[in-house]
């Protein structure tokens, strides 16, 4: 488990995981001493792609030192609260919430929800210089072994350490900060997934050239100028600034799903006409306006109507004529030139139930209008500007002091309005959104709400950092010793609040708690001097203790793709409990009896439904008889109808 982590730890390179991309999909490009041939690499791509050798790149102190970051694994555990999950509300929840340091909840959530997130919405350190944030990291690299490690100087790697061990706030210190986190949610989003990004002048520009740098600047979606502030901040210095930014890239462009919002009181209000069937309606002329307008430009739009007055008989037609009773309707521009029409013939025939002539007094001429109804309408595409009332911080106070809080206890917290709206944008009603800078939780709290306003069945996954509030204020006199606590109760005071003003919902308004922890000083000697290669009479109980159950199968249902919200099944093997689910029998606990050996034998041999193909050993826990007994056993299952290979999982 962790010893295992920390010797490939020692093997990882910055570039370890673009190496493996690039073996998987290219292993032709690979030499036999391991060399990458480069010119070989050009041939696979040149009837696809322009190869080119200019353009130009993000470049910053400590980037190769964050892509080091984003490419070691995570040594921390995941520790379950028992106590919070078991509860009626949490029990079946398949929301969760993990306190601790975001690259390691990133780390751990790639393993199993990898591709699978479909929104993301982030808050992070704005850099200000009065935000608190300082960069800090637990990485205990020496200048020899970090020069060595990424190929460089001992000087610039003296630099680098000095940026993660003084407490700098540069903004080589922040690019150094965000990039790996960026990297590992990149990979956390569906195809079609979106990330938005809030963030102030202090950082915005360097914010857009670090996601061109990990999402491919082709995937840029928009920066939408939010006005959360409209009589803007008055201790700034020239110009009062009323607004912050969130930045929007895709996953892939070109797959990109995207919502609209609902059409504004403004918007329906011009839904002023109504149908014989009481239907609102508005009219809209068919003539097109703006560029292509003329008859010339686009000649298959232009044809005539006909309409007889006394009897309502009404068409089109491509031919234009004379008839009795009828007047020939054409589109005519302002200044008496022909344009055209906004649809085909085709399509105009199949919706002429939506069409009636109408003369324009002020013109002296017939028109054609549009029903178009209110009932239907499609949603109305997001500008680049927003001025919503529901997306000023002065609300995002006020909801939450309806919730009870004092409004001291987190200072300005995010609205639901601005994280309702990008969840509305880039996320559909059965979708999962994460949000690794979850601060107050106001993305749960959007997540809740948006569900029992629609009856969506979105997933939230929060994570936060447990920083601890400060001494003698507000939050620690509340109660309140770390963030996370602040962002946990107000999910279940928001979660109460929705369900008393929705008493008939049957929305998740429950979640998992998760807390990371890095093993103790302690445990990690105990690790170190443990030789897996020794064959010992008795297995060591301490790790298994100190670790906790719990905290090993949660850590292990993660790393193997099951998440964090299931529960695996516990057989009793002979008084010996053993844990399946679907692949994997996990084995945890010490002592293992011959007879649980036979039993799990029997049932791959008896229960159809029983065909886990990896057996997951806690090896602290078996000694090397125990081992092979299993191997021995197991291994005549070869020769049964199921032909079983199991693969034997020995984690340290």
């Amino acid at each position: 488990m962790i010893k295992d982590i920390l010797n490939e730890n020692e093997e990882i390179t910055p570039n370890s995981k673009e190496i493996t991309v690039l073996k998987e999909h290219f292993p032709s490009c690979f030499k036999n001493d391991g060399t990458f041939d480069i010119e070989r690499f050009k041939g696979f791509l040149s009837d696809k792609i322009t190869v080119t050798d200019e353009g130009y790149e993000l470049k910053f102190l400590g980037k190769n030192y964050a892509r080091l970051l984003a490419s070691v694994d995570t040594t921390t555990v995941v520790v379950p609260n028992g106590e919070h999950n078991s509860k009626p509300e949490n029990n079946n929840s398949e929301n969760i919430y993990i306190s601790g340091d975001n690259l390691d909840g990133l780390k751990h959530l790639l393993k199993s929800y990898s591709g699978k997130i479909k929104c993301i919405y982030i808050d992070p350190p704005y850099n200000t210089g009065t935000d608190g944030f300082v960069y800090n990291d637990n990485f205990n690299f020496t200048v020899d072994s970090l020069s060595e490690k990424l190929s460089m100087s001992e000087e610039q790697a003296e630099r680098i350490l000095d940026l993660t061990k003084r407490g700098s706030a540069s903004h080589s210190a922040w690019l150094m900060f965000m990039y790996p986190r960026l990297a590992l949610a990149r990979d956390l989003l569906t195809d079609d997934g979106a990330i938005f990004i809030s963030i102030d002048d202090n950082e915005q520009s360097n914010l857009k050239l670090i996601c061109d740098d990990v999402f491919g600047e082709e995937n840029f979606v928009a920066t939408i100028t939010n006005t959360n502030n409209p009589k803007g901040r008055s201790d700034d210095d020239f110009v009062a600034t009323a607004h912050e930014y969130i930045i929007v890239y895709a996953k892939s462009i070109e797959l990109l799903t995207w919502g609209g919002f609902e059409p504004t009181e403004k918007i329906t209000r011009r839904y002023n006409k109504f149908d014989k069937d009481g239907n609102k309606y508005r009219e809209i002329d068919l003539r097109k306006t703006g560029e292509n307008d003329l008859r010339e430009d686009r000649p298959n739009l232009f044809y005539y109507f006909y309409y007889n007055e006394k009897t309502g008989d009404f068409y089109p037609d491509y031919e234009s004529y004379s008839k009795e009773g009828y007047v020939q309707i054409r589109p005519l521009r302002n200044d008496g030139r022909e344009g055209n029409w906004r649809w085909e013939l085709k399509t105009t025939q199949s919706r002429l139930s939506q069409l009636h002539p109408k003369f324009m007094p002020n013109r002296k001429i017939w028109g054609i209008m549009q029903m178009d109804y209110l009932e239907g309408r499609s949603l109305v595409k997001p500008t680049s500007s927003w001025t919503f009332k529901d997306v000023n911080s002065e609300r995002g106070t006020e909801e939450f002091i309806k919730l009870g809080f004092d409004k001291r206890v987190f200072p300005k917290p995010k609205p639901i309005g601005t994280i309702s709206r990008c969840v509305i944008l880039g996320a559909e009603k059965d979708d999962i959104i994460l949000d690794f800078f979850s601060g107050s939780a106001t993305t749960a709290h959007a997540v809740m709400k948006l569900n029992a306003e629609d009856g969506g069945n979105r997933k939230f996954i929060l994570v936060q950092l447990p920083e601890a509030v400060k001494e003698g204020s507000v939050a620690e006199k509340a109660g309140y010793k770390t963030i996370d606590q602040i962002g946990i109760d107000r999910i279940i005071k928001a979660a109460n609040k929705i369900k008393d003003e929705n008493p008939e919902t049957v929305i998740d308004l429950g979640f998992k708690h998760f807390t990371l922890e890095e093993p103790t000083p302690n445990t990690l000697d105990k690790i170190e001097v443990f030789d897996p290669n020794e064959n010992k009479l008795f297995a060591d109980k301490t790790l298994l203790n100190e670790f906790g159950k719990p905290t090993i199968l949660s850590t292990w249902l993660v790393r193997d793709g099951y998440g964090l919200t299931v529960e695996p099944e516990e057989l009793d093997l002979s008084g010996y409990k053993g844990y399946f689910i679907d692949k994997h029998l996990y084995l945890i606990d010490t002592e293992i009896p011959n007879e649980a050996i036979e039993d799990i034998v029997v049932k791959y041999e008896t229960e159809g439904s029983f065909n886990p193909e990896n057996i997951v050993l806690f090896g602290y826990s078996f000694t090397w008889t125990e081992m092979e007994q299993l191997k021995i056993n197991l291994k005549r299952l070869k020769d049964t109808e199921k032909n079983l290979n199991i693969n034997f999982d020995v984690r340290y």
